[in-house]
């Protein structure tokens, strides 16, 4: 099951769990769609995987599996693709 985090390690915008801009890699780096593009150009800063549009988990799911509540924010590694 994938970890929704709360925001994007970039600029720390919110990203709840119905995001429809969140992107992530395989680890799960999560990252909102601006940054993802302008930012990074669609590679993970961390693993160098490709960021992909985040599946929204369907609100009955959340009630059984909740959403991370843990920020994670690194802007030092958000240079410029």
């Amino acid at each position: 099951m994938l970890e929704l985090r709360p925001s994007c390690e970039c600029c720390d915008c919110d990203l709840p769990p119905q995001a429809e801009d969140a992107r992530i890699c395989s680890f799960e780096c999560t990252f909102c769609a601006a940054c993802a593009t302008d930012r990074l150009g669609h590679r993970c800063p961390n693993c160098g995987g490709e960021l992909v549009k985040r599946p929204v988990r369907p609100a009955a799911a959340l009630v059984r599996n909740p959403p991370s509540t843990v920020r994670v924010y690194k802007p030092a590694g958000c240079n410029a693709a």
